[in-house]
């Protein structure tokens, strides 16, 4: 809702800048944290559904074994990202085994089941395996950076008068790697770069990823979307979407 906090970036590891921070969520969050790790919790499950078409997989901040069994556990698909900040499987990741799950769409019954079946698995384990995981069990990917629409930029999705308008078609290229000079959608003339790119430092990585070329937005490498998503609202909230790209298993 407009004006509520994030819940999704109120736990510990907030950018300590973030207006969040200081919020009656963050403390308690900041308690759930603590208590848990006084009980020495063996993993935490963050379940997730999101608003664009995405397959079912899970997220991680840790690239230690336990990690990707759990979430493999839930899906061969799996994403590694250090950024945003402020996410329970971040603050988790520091006492015990941590994953987020995303699991499509709201009001899906074979999702429901997925997310069912797999905190059921979760609940029947006594450990993790301490050897690696097996490179055919996992789809790895890294994610290298966010890109967001600057409040002062207008956009819409699909036709209409505003600086960017965005193709109605690009929540088709969620976990598709897409080939530079892919579109996505026209720049009205006389607007400069209307989104901004950051990796995982928050360096300002855009003019790496995107271009405007004849009054269309175009993304200069070849690379792989995820999140992406219609909903306006989503958009102006949170992000566009993240760019990912593969990842080999860290060394034995």
């Amino acid at each position: 809702m407009n004006g509520q906090p994030d819940y999704n970036r109120v736990w510990p590891g907030a950018d300590p800048a973030s207006a969040l921070a200081s919020t009656p969520e963050y403390v308690m969050m900041a308690q759930v944290v603590e208590e848990m790790r006084v009980r020495q919790v063996f993993a935490s499950i963050d379940i997730h559904n999101n608003t664009g078409l995405n397959p079912h997989y899970g997220c991680v901040n840790a690239l230690q074994p336990e990690f990707l069994h759990l979430a493999t556990l839930f899906s061969h698909t799996v994403v590694y990202f250090l950024r945003p900040r402020g996410v329970q499987s971040a603050a988790f990741a520091k006492i015990c085994p941590s994953t987020t799950v995303e699991c499509g769409k709201p009001g899906d019954a074979a999702a429901v089941a997925h997310a069912d079946g797999f905190v059921d698995a979760a609940l029947h384990l006594d450990h993790f395996p301490s050897k690696s995981i097996a490179t055919q069990d996992i789809n790895l990917f890294h994610t290298v950076a966010v890109v967001k629409i600057p409040d002062t930029t207008t956009f819409h999705v699909g036709d209409g008068h505003a600086d960017l308008q965005l193709d109605a078609a690009i929540g088709h290229m969620n976990f598709r790697e897409i080939e530079a000079g892919t579109g996505f959608g026209r720049v009205a003339p006389g607007t400069s770069m209307p989104l901004v790119a950051r990796d995982e430092q928050g360096k300002d990585v855009t003019s790496q990823y995107f271009e405007v070329c004849d009054g269309e937005l175009r993304i200069t490498r070849r690379t792989m979307p995820s999140m992406l998503t219609l909903d306006e609202q989503i958009i102006r909230q949170d992000c566009l979407c993240y760019l990912m790209e593969r990842m080999n298993l860290p060394a034995a």
